[in-house]
């Protein structure tokens, strides 16, 4: 008879159960500069902290999600992103990165 081994907690956020410390602070800087570029994007004013906060989440992000080795590392960077990408987009909407700072 075949010994299968099973995880035991059944978890989305099951790690291999070896540290990645890397892995690890891109994950929590991605979600925090997804929440603040998400969060500063209902403000118009703040248009220049959520664009560039909202543009290095995306860029922190996809390096993140291009060496995460867990699902759990890769399933919170995704809504890391999500935010910081639409923290940008609303940036860019309401004056981009350098607007009102450059003048024409």
């Amino acid at each position: 008879m075949a010994q299968t081994q099973t995880n035991p907690t059944g978890s989305l956020f099951a790690t291999d159960g070896k540290p990645h410390p890397l892995q690890d602070a891109l994950m929590v800087a991605t979600l925090v500069l997804g929440v603040v570029a998400f969060v500063s994007a209902q403000f118009s004013s703040l248009h220049l902290l959520s664009s560039w906060s909202g543009l290095i989440g995306i860029l922190t992000g996809g390096y993140g999600q291009f060496i995460s080795v867990t699902t759990r590392e890769r399933f919170l960077t995704i809504i890391g992103l999500g935010a910081a990408a639409i923290g940008f987009f609303l940036g860019m909407a309401h004056g981009g990165l350098f607007g009102g700072l450059i003048g024409y």
